[in-house]
């Protein structure tokens, strides 16, 4: 049983060490409860790719440093409706099938920006959006002050246990 994470690097403006950041969200997707097997996209995308999903499915003009898109809910029902959730021949078995729990987008050049802007190095600033990315795929929100509080002390938690800070 295990957490896969499939990171793509689809952007040309910072270079990205894939199999660094692929374990730390495995790290904090462990933490946070993720068990058996399950499934996690982390994709590294240019400016205008964010901005169209930005826009798309947020509503927001312009380009920004992490989308979360979770999976939400149980997979539906397989096989005909009078035996709906029944394994048809050559199925896996439910245990086998693993959970999709969903995708993070990073832009790299959005998060060189706010590095700079957070007086941080561009590492911390991606482990960062890595973690945040991960917990909002699990539910966390940041949408009120004592949830922003939470989610923040959880973030610094997760950095501490699984990431080297960069000091550079």
């Amino acid at each position: 049983m295990s957490i896969d994470i499939y990171a793509a690097d689809e952007q040309h403006d910072q270079e990205i060490d894939l199999d660094r950041w692929s374990q730390l969200a495995r790290g904090a997707l462990t933490d946070e409860g993720v068990r058996g097997l399950a499934e996690v996209s982390l994709i590294f995308a240019d400016e205008s790719t964010i901005a169209d999903l930005n826009q798309q499915f947020m509503g927001q003009e312009g380009p920004t440093d992490v989308l979360s898109f979770p999976i939400d809910g149980e997979p539906e029902p397989s096989g005909r409706v009078p035996d709906a959730g029944g394994s048809g021949p050559g199925e896996p078995s439910s245990e086998e099938i693993p959970q999709l729990i969903g995708d993070v987008v990073i832009c790299p050049a959005v998060a060189a920006r706010n590095a700079i802007e957070h007086e941080v190095s561009f590492e911390n600033e991606v482990a960062l959006l890595v973690v945040h990315g991960v917990l909002h795929l699990l539910g966390w929100d940041h949408a009120v002050d004592e949830e922003a509080e939470r989610m923040e002390a959880r973030e610094q938690e997760l950095l501490a246990r699984h990431y080297r800070a960069s000091t550079s």
